[in-house]
């Protein structure tokens, strides 16, 4: 296999190391669920790859919160890397519980976690930490942030770094989420605005400090939904509630809230659940850490590009599309299926990206699909009934919150 000739230029670290005798070696640009999850699939198949993460450690940032793992991607990518018993270690029990209320409280559909479920919760940070520690030291690069990317012809491509160093590769994967700077090489795509954000909070202690809200919430996940508003918690580690409240604004309405002034945010925000239960609105007035805005943007549903010899990429940055529960699903399983295509066509590395993409794009695209249904259901004119009804199996088209 002659995947890569990587050798960096200019750099204080000078040339890649853990090339194999024949030169093989794969470049991967993110440290996300999904760069990882193809580098450990390499690795335990005995092919080298470096990951370069603009990040400067492991714990330079939060890594965001709950994650269900889905047994038809998520848990298969897992077990395609060997961490399946390592990643049981981390589920969270009972956090498969959901809960749907009205805005005035009232409880309109509770299911308990009865351990029959198949898309068990665990927390970003700790499936991050797991993927980490089953690669070799020095597989990732921390600090190297990419500036820019350009072809140099024959499946070559270079790759410039913030800090002006750069390294020439022969394989390149863009695993580098919503603003990747690697898919520029195959498409001219960036997302766009879908119309709506989340703004973040967070609860700590709940159970003894916020009684009301913890129960309300329940042991795993909350819905309080109006069309175009909603409130979502789920029950993280101990007592955190962690909390995204989804208003369907314009950007320019969003850029009217001084982000800099905590109170301020959480004042306005708020405003717009007025007469709500207090238990609910308390997930956001009582928030301890800063209100943190997340626009959700989104690649064209199908978005596909013609094969470029040398580049490919997967997850978010192949196919970001709104938040359905499958990003990060996605991602770990296009990293997995990667490296199973690498690794059984060791001698044929376009054939092997090319059946790759093709996969690819019809899963990113469904998922896709799915995904814009599913946010008709939560934040759509016949929500919250219309999500019950996903719950139940049962008809909602007639009912009105």
């Amino acid at each position: 296999m002659t995947t890569q000739d990587t050798r960096s230029t200019q750099s204080a670290e000078g040339t890649d190391s853990g090339e194999s005798a024949d030169g093989a070696h794969v470049t991967i640009i993110g440290a996300g669920l999904g760069g990882l999850t193809l580098a450990r699939v390499l690795h335990v198949h005995g092919i080298p790859a470096t990951v370069y993460e603009a990040e400067a450690s492991p714990t330079a940032r939060a890594q965001g919160g709950m994650l269900d793992i889905h047994d038809y991607n998520g848990q298969l990518a897992l077990e395609t890397a060997g961490l399946t018993d390592e990643f049981r270690d981390l589920i969270l029990e009972g956090r498969e519980a959901i809960r749907v209320l009205g805005p005035d409280g009232t409880l309109l559909f509770d299911k308990a976690d009865d351990g029959t479920g198949v898309r068990p919760e665990v927390l970003r940070g700790e499936l991050r930490r797991m993927l980490l520690d089953s690669l070799p030291a020095g597989t990732v690069r921390w600090g190297h942030k990419v500036s820019g990317t350009r072809a140099l012809g024959a499946g070559r491509h270079e790759v410039t770094f913030s800090d002006g160093t750069t390294v020439v590769t022969r394989l390149l994967v863009g695993a580098d989420g919503a603003w990747s700077r690697v898919r520029p090489l195959l498409t001219a795509a960036t997302p766009e605005y879908v119309g709506m954000s989340f703004v973040e909070t967070y609860l700590f202690d709940s159970d003894t400090r916020h009684p009301a809200s913890a129960k309300a919430v329940g042991g795993g996940s909350l819905f309080a939904l109006t069309p175009g508003r909603g409130i979502l918690a789920h029950r993280e580690s101990g007592g955190t509630l962690h909390t995204y409240v989804m208003l369907s604004e314009s950007r320019e309405w969003f850029a009217g809230i001084d982000f800099t002034d905590p109170a301020a945010v959480t004042a306005r925000i708020a405003k717009e659940f007025d007469g709500w239960a207090p238990e609910l609105t308390a997930l956001i007035t009582d928030g301890e850490t800063a209100p943190v805005l997340r626009p959700l943007n989104a690649l064209p549903v199908g978005h596909r590009w013609d094969r470029v010899p040398g580049v490919t990429l997967l997850g978010d940055a192949a196919h970001l599309s709104v938040p359905n529960g499958e990003g990060a699903n996605l991602a770990m399983y296009d990293g997995a299926e990667l490296g199973k295509a690498l690794t059984a066509r060791p001698e044929d590395v376009e054939g092997a990206l090319a059946e790759y993409e093709q996969a690819m794009f019809t899963r990113g695209a469904e998922a896709a699909a799915e995904g814009t249904e599913l946010h008709e259901l939560l934040y759509g004119d016949k929500t919250p009934h219309s999500l019950i009804a996903m719950f139940t199996g049962g008809e909602g088209d007639d009912q009105t919150p």
